[in-house]
């Protein structure tokens, strides 16, 4: 009789020195716990999976890990290695956003200026980051996730002549030679291999070991599940060469969940040794437009989902003989990361959706506790309360974080937050005010005449006619018609 454990679904060497220490768990509730185990055993059995990896995190931290597997007593821990898929993709885009951030590139580039001589020059690089470039979605000859990159040496093999699908900017359309490109890039500027980019700027600082190019033990293998039968083929391994910024990566559960917690921007120590806040909401904002019933779209590197009343961001992943998902919801601060080694799994892609609201659902995230603002600048407390745009009705608040938010009175729905700059303006950051200015304007005796937000003009009373409002005000002043 065969031994089951030589049949194992994941390589049981075991490589202590290259895992790192286990994570701190704080405890879920029990209920939580076995809600979580129950679902991830369904998926596992439905989706006929030979193993499934679940890891929640919260507060930036690892809160459950667990695993199914088809062979009883080898379950894979958070530390066994699978390929990640497209959720390499995220790492290629921070690498890239750095890049911006250094002033070394901007967005709206051609990739030529940095990149020369490929067939995709006049894309943007903001295009070839949402893959709003209309490049074709693979690349040519045989099934690039199959084969060698061996096969591709040069970046000209990645593209046909005439590449574009649709016009720059014009759509949506994923691309998986766009992100090999965004790669080169970043080999071509950074004067290193792309790996090595990643591992100096991203991995190491986020303590992620057990990120790798290849696998290294233990590590999954990866299957294909016959459609019509309970029996297995084994995948193969293979290197894509040029191609491995688009999906080549291998990770844990462990190092996802730190991956998942700097995505949220809540990375224990500190985001901003990798990417600045900022930056990371950036990235998160829609910078395709979503079609169909609206319930996807893309950012900059970065998967957007509406899902139960939800946003999620992340990435799905898939490569022969694996699938991966990594989502996060700011919303609850809660992600969730799902593992398996199955090429195809229809029952695999909710679950990580479904582990999330279980954690959500159950145990709400507190608000954090309101604290006074201690030293409000006297100027500053008496503009809040109400302001009129003519005769509607808003109120301007100040927050403990020193931002200024308007909202509308009659409803108190949030119109827009506004950050301080150093010359006495404020800028909008959201909504229909985002990038727009809020400057007090004084009178001549040097009190405060009226606020200007974009030219409109926001005073003490409706249509104050003391002010300085657009097109003047009755002289008759309000009265009955």
């Amino acid at each position: 009789m065969t031994d089951p454990a030589a049949e194992l679904p994941y390589n049981e060497q075991r490589a202590d020195e290259l895992s790192p220490p286990a994570l701190p768990v704080p405890d879920l509730l029990p209920e939580t716990v076995r809600a979580l185990r129950h679902r991830l055993a369904v998926g596992q059995a439905e989706g006929r999976t030979p193993s499934l990896v679940g890891a929640v995190v919260r507060d930036g931290r690892l809160v459950w890990t667990d695993a199914r597997s088809m062979i009883e007593g080898h379950a894979p821990d958070e530390n066994v290695q699978y390929r990640i898929g497209s959720i390499s993709k995220t790492f290629t885009a921070v690498l890239v956003m750095r890049l911006r951030d250094e002033g070394l590139i901007d967005l709206a580039d051609p990739l030529e200026q940095h990149l020369p001589d490929t067939a995709a020059g006049g894309a943007t690089i903001r295009q070839l980051l949402s893959h709003t470039a209309g490049l074709a979605a693979e690349t040519p000859g045989p099934w690039w996730e199959r084969t060698s990159g061996e096969l591709r040496p040069e970046l000209g093999h990645l593209l046909e002549d005439q590449p574009f699908r649709h016009s720059g900017g014009e759509r949506f359309h994923y691309s998986n030679p766009g992100f090999a490109l965004l790669g080169a890039l970043v080999a071509k500027i950074r004067r290193m291999p792309w790996i090595d980019a990643l591992r100096q700027e991203v991995l190491e600082p986020l303590g992620m070991t057990r990120t790798t190019l290849l696998p290294q033990a233990p590590h999954a293998g990866g299957f294909a599940v016959h459609p019509w039968a309970d029996v297995m083929l084994p995948e193969p391994l293979t290197d894509t060469g040029l191609m491995a910024p688009a999906g080549q990566l291998w990770s844990t559960a462990a190092d996802l969940a730190r991956w998942a917690a700097f995505l949220a921007g809540a990375t224990p120590g500190g985001t901003g040794k990798v990417l600045s806040r900022d930056t990371l909401a950036e990235m998160r904002r829609p910078a395709a437009a979503p079609e169909g019933d609206w319930s996807s779209s893309y950012g900059l590197g970065l998967q957007l989902l509406r899902q139960d009343g939800r946003l999620l961001i992340g990435h799905g992943g898939s490569m022969p003989g694996f699938l991966a998902g990594l989502w996060v919801s700011p919303a609850d601060d809660v992600a969730v990361v799902t593992l398996t080694n199955a090429t195809s799994s229809p029952s695999f892609w909710p679950v990580a959706g479904e582990l999330l609201a279980i954690v959500a659902e159950r145990e709400p995230r507190f608000p954090e506790p309101w604290r006074p603002f201690t030293d409000a600048d006297p100027e500053l407390l008496a503009l809040t309360g109400p302001w009129y745009w003519g005769p509607t009705a808003l109120a301007l608040q100040l927050r403990a974080d020193r931002t200024l938010e308007l909202s509308w009175l009659a409803t108190g729905a949030r119109r827009a937050r506004f950050r301080p700059e150093p010359d006495g303006s404020w800028t909008g950051l959201d909504g229909y005010d985002a990038g727009e200015s809020l400057r007090v304007v004084l009178a001549a005796d040097g009190s405060v005449s009226h606020l200007d937000l974009g030219t409109f003009v926001l005073t003490r009373t409706p249509y104050d006619p003391a002010a300085a409002v657009p097109g003047g005000v009755d002289p008759q002043g309000w009265h009955a018609g």
